[in-house]
């Protein structure tokens, strides 16, 4: 099994770089996890306590699960995913289950934060936006699509996800083996990855 992470910035494309890797690969031999499935159990909690949480440092995922469903994955075995609802803070209880796959891409802000996981990764990808393009993203995203208004979305962004951002996600490019702009110009990064990732399916 080829596993694969992609970290970068909130924003930043990640999903959009998986999307066009998925576009020209066999159907059913590449699955993707989302770190955002991994957020840590917060149950004992209650929203009120929940929204104060920091969602964007590495101590609110659930690394240890992570790492043990993808050695579930490699040695042959089906998992079962958490599902996290953004809007309740939280796991909903339900969970999907995930097939192993000739590829498994691991795609999220903070995958590349943690060393054990690090370890996993045959190729390690960092997708890079300019912060205003981010924060546009994120604005649009977390309005639309996640119920929050624009003085909450900014407020976070302020106080959690910009210094998070600094601290913890950029220094990080220096794990990476490509560093994919996210641009019209990322065509040839991701069409180096897509070669990789053929070679190891023949």
């Amino acid at each position: 099994m080829l596993i694969i992470g992609i970290a970068g910035g909130t924003g930043c494309g990640k999903t959009t770089v998986v999307n066009q890797i998925l576009e020209q690969l066999p159907e059913g031999e590449v699955g993707v996890i989302s770190q955002d499935s991994y957020y840590m159990d917060t149950t004992h909690l209650s929203l009120h306590e929940r929204v104060k949480i920091n969602f964007d440092h590495p101590r609110s995922i659930d690394f240890k699960l992570l790492e043990s469903h993808l050695k579930e994955l490699k040695a042959g075995n089906d998992i079962h995913q958490p599902v996290y609802s953004f809007i309740k803070h939280n796991r909903t209880g339900d969970t999907i289950l995930t097939h192993p796959r000739k590829v498994m891409i691991v795609e999220g802000i903070l995958i590349l934060t943690n060393p054990e996981l690090r370890e996993m990764f045959d190729i390690k990808i960092f997708v890079h936006a300019d912060s205003d393009e981010r924060l546009i993203r994120r604005l649009k995203r977390d309005i639309s699509e996640r119920g929050r208004d624009l003085d909450e979305v900014l407020s976070r962004y302020q106080n959690t996800l910009k210094p998070m951002h600094q601290q913890f996600i950029e220094p990080m490019k220096e794990y990476a083996d490509i560093i994919i702009p996210n641009n019209k110009y990322n065509t040839v990064a991701v069409d180096i990855v897509k070669s990789i990732i053929n070679q190891r399916l023949v």
